[in-house]
């Protein structure tokens, strides 16, 4: 059991002390959690095989998952990758900072574990200023899955990370909610034209816009095939799930709240979008607005947390869109559900 270290964060000046504990921290091999724009992720030295090693056994992570590498300015991935292609370095003018991480061919200096295994390594810039100031007070940069047991639904706040991981790793950096809400989206800038192997809130429309087409892996919707290689963290486990069984109900709203008051056992819960929950005769969470997918991203996990704490068993969700963001909820929603489908 590890002594966890609670490393509070509300102004860069004036919590300097935490900025530079959390980067030493890190610099002689420990695990921190730190906040992104997306969710908290669990933050080791990207380059440094042993101290990658520790993130997989405090999350319960499989070993062929591949990790993101996460930097603070654009000369640091350089050093991490053998090209960089023009669409990349456009995509990089756009959204970096930001909630997109780009896979390209790795360098020598990158380890094997930092990539699960993989010839290519995934990078992105987050925007968050804490995540910066981290980075680069540590002076390396840094693998980051989210800092959750793995399987579980992400972290987004610091309880949620003190919830999972207390005694786990060396120091928890306590700041603000995600803004985001869900993980960055994966594209892979090995191919032409690019593959979208995760969605999240740089969407393939926007992509399109600055770089032409861009394609949608298979398994951003579907089960990935048996034996298939996971390019992207993501892509082959079962994946932010509550305890309870979880089902997405497509249909509208009438027949979803017709199908879940049927539902007689006991733990039966509804999520729900914003201004629904009269509809249900069972106990039910929202997570957002209908027309906005954002804030169900926002929402989404900490919702699927709450259904544990409330005790639900089977939570029965309002399938989103799959536009946009929307593509993205439904991604995560899936693989919680681990691809259980209700047609209405």
């Amino acid at each position: 059991m590890i002594e966890t270290k609670i490393l509070p964060v509300s102004d860069l000046e004036k919590d300097r002390e935490s900025i530079e504990r959390a980067a030493a921290i890190l610099r002689e091999g420990g695990l921190v959690a730190i906040p992104t724009e997306t969710v908290y992720g669990l933050a080791a030295n990207a380059l440094s095989p042993e101290s990658v090693q520790k993130i997989f056994v405090a999350k319960g992570r499989p070993q062929d998952n591949p990790l993101i590498v996460h930097i603070s300015q654009i000369c640091e991935l350089l050093p991490l990758v053998e090209r960089v292609p023009p669409k990349a370095q456009k995509l990089m003018e756009h959204f970096w900072p930001g909630p997109l991480t780009m896979i390209f061919p790795k360098s020598e200096k990158v380890p094997l574990v930092t990539t699960g295994g993989l010839d290519t390594v995934a990078v992105r810039m987050p925007s968050h200023p804490v995540a910066q100031a981290i980075i680069q007070a540590a002076g390396v940069p840094l693998a980051a899955p989210s800092a959750n047991l793995s399987g579980r639904p992400s972290t987004t706040t610091a309880q949620h990370c003190i919830h999972d991981l207390s005694g786990r790793v060396d120091a928890i950096v306590a700041a603000d909610d995600c803004q985001v809400g869900l993980e960055s989206t994966v594209v892979s800038m090995v191919c032409d034209p690019p593959k979208i192997l995760r969605p999240g809130a740089v969407t393939r429309e926007e992509m399109e816009e600055v770089i032409g087409p861009v394609d949608l892996d298979r398994a951003v919707t579907a089960q990935l095939e048996e034996g298939a290689v996971a390019a992207s963290p993501g892509m082959k486990y079962k994946h932010y799930a509550p305890k309870a069984h979880v089902v997405i109900v497509e249909g509208d709203l009438e027949q979803y709240a017709r199908f879940v008051n049927s539902q007689e056992r006991p733990g039966v819960y509804g999520l729900v979008f914003q201004g629904e929950k009269e509809f249900l005769e069972k106990p039910c969470l929202e997570f957002g607005a209908m027309d906005d997918p954002a804030q169900q991203a926002h929402w989404l996990f900490a919702a699927l947390r709450e259904m544990d704490e409330l005790g639900a068993s089977e939570v029965y969700v309002r399938c989103p869109s799959k536009a946009g963001v929307g593509l993205a909820v439904y991604n995560r929603l899936l693989r919680a559900a681990a691809f259980e489908v209700i047609t209405l």
